[in-house]
């Protein structure tokens, strides 16, 4: 019987674009970490344009750190990329050293938490990719980022679900694009206009 396919991580991601294309990311076998497809990565920037160039970015669940880093790439000036697990913080810190990514932070922590600390901060770009077993932490991600992007900014959600309009809007959310590839859903988010 063959194995099927997908059921463990691959052993290496790459970067889509911008000028860090074609780096190789590693990426660990451990429990929940599923990077999110070249495929989905390379869509979801022709959504935003491709050039992020003064960019504020933060990549709130960041795995191998590919989201962040791909921003990065595209010229981002600042993206913050937060990572609970200890060991996969410290192997994005060390890609983004071997990249002298000077405009990339890596910190260690609950990055539900540090989005929520950034309420007002009027960021540009989050990327919200949890764990898909983590379904309890879904609401809070999404509720800390329509508090921390501005009123023009963009949110990235990647679920094991498609999250319907009627779900979004009591988050001051809207979804603006969407992408099913696979077992992943791929939403680009906006605030909904607060009526004045």
């Amino acid at each position: 019987m063959k194995p099927t396919p997908h059921a463990r991580a691959p052993g290496e991601v790459r970067i889509v674009g911008g000028q860090w294309k074609r780096t190789r990311l590693p990426v660990p076998d451990r429990p929940g970490l599923r990077p999110t497809p070249d495929r989905v990565r390379e869509t979801l920037f022709n959504w935003l344009g491709q050039d992020l160039t003064g960019w504020r970015c933060m990549d709130v669940f960041a795995g191998t750190g590919a989201l962040g880093l791909e921003a990065a790439s595209r010229g981002a000036a600042e993206v913050l990329l937060v990572e609970h697990d200890g060991a996969l913080a410290q192997q994005i810190t060390r890609v983004a050293e071997r990249l002298q990514a000077s405009g990339v932070t890596v910190r260690r922590g609950d990055g539900v938490a540090q989005l929520a600390q950034r309420a007002g901060a009027g960021l540009d770009l989050v990327l919200l990719d949890p764990p898909f077993d983590a379904q309890a932490l879904f609401i809070p991600a999404l509720q800390a980022a329509a508090r921390a992007v501005a009123p023009s900014g963009r949110i990235y959600l990647e679920a094991p679900r498609r999250w319907s309009q009627e779900q979004l809007a009591p988050l001051g959310l809207t979804c603006q694009r969407y992408l099913k590839a696979g077992a992943s859903h791929a939403h680009l988010l906006v605030r909904l206009p607060v009526d004045s």
